[in-house]
């Protein structure tokens, strides 16, 4: 598949990312990516060339731009139990950073771009998020209802808080598709009963589902935390959506 580096312009400056697309002409349905704490790093190229495999144009956008280009901490061959914590701590001040505000800005950048590439079709966009970006894909297809037509997550982080601008709370401007794909602990049960009665409540079609034999972050292969059998069902979820959500050019 076709790859390249690219800019994208924001409010702020610059964002460094990660395109992957189709061989041969398009346009291709587009896809915003949003990767887990950790960033933009091979693992995530894999992905979004294996979605581009399958027809689609997608954007793997560095959230810490401000910081400097991606990895803008030294990442290890293989994140696991020893390294996590140290890691975590560089992380921490960058993810308390990205306020709701500065997604939601980003996230008009992101789309903006995307879907002004001559590669990208006319129709609605898929959003994805691992992890932390989970919940920032969830704000950006609540921000962009019209535009926004699958919403996935796996081992999302964040989505309900206690936080007076909690993602979940935008769930009632949702017009997308969703699929939430969890590992246990992702979400308590009393979070996951609420994001289900906002979820019902507001007329959205979706799917939250317990991978079973699975821990937060098992879709990473870089990670001790990666499970083949997990990252076969998030495909075997993903890829259908996308093909319902999104219409082909």
């Amino acid at each position: 598949m076709p790859t390249t580096t690219l800019r994208i312009p924001t409010k702020d400056g610059q964002a460094d990312a990660f395109a992957a697309y189709p061989d041969g002409d398009g346009p291709h349905p587009g896809v915003l990516l949003y990767p887990d704490a950790f960033g933009p790093r091979p693992e995530l190229e894999r992905k979004a060339t294996e979605l581009a495999g399958h027809g689609y144009y997608v954007l793997v956008p560095n959230l810490y731009y401000r910081q400097g280009p991606a990895p803008v901490i030294e990442l290890p061959e293989l994140i696991d139990d020893d390294n996590r914590p140290a890691l975590f701590t560089e992380l921490m001040p960058l993810i308390q950073e990205h306020t709701a505000e500065r997604v939601l800005s980003d996230a008009d950048a992101y789309l903006t771009f995307l879907t002004a590439r001559p590669e990208v079709g006319d129709g609605p966009v898929g959003v994805i998020g691992y992890c932390l970006g989970a919940a920032l894909a969830l704000r950006t297809a609540a921000a962009h209802p019209g535009l926004v037509g699958a919403l996935a997550g796996f081992h999302p982080g964040l989505l309900v808080t206690d936080a007076p601008d909690s993602a979940h709370l935008g769930v009632p401007e949702l017009t997308a598709e969703v699929h939430l794909g969890l590992a246990e602990g992702d979400l308590t049960p009393e979070a996951l009963a609420e994001l289900r009665t906002s979820l019902d409540a507001a007329g959205v079609t979706y799917t939250t589902e317990l991978y079973p034999d699975t821990v937060h972050g098992f879709t990473m292969s870089d990670t001790s935390a990666f499970s083949p059998e997990g990252l076969q069902r998030h495909w075997d979820r993903l890829l259908p959506l996308l093909e319902r959500a999104l219409a082909r050019s």
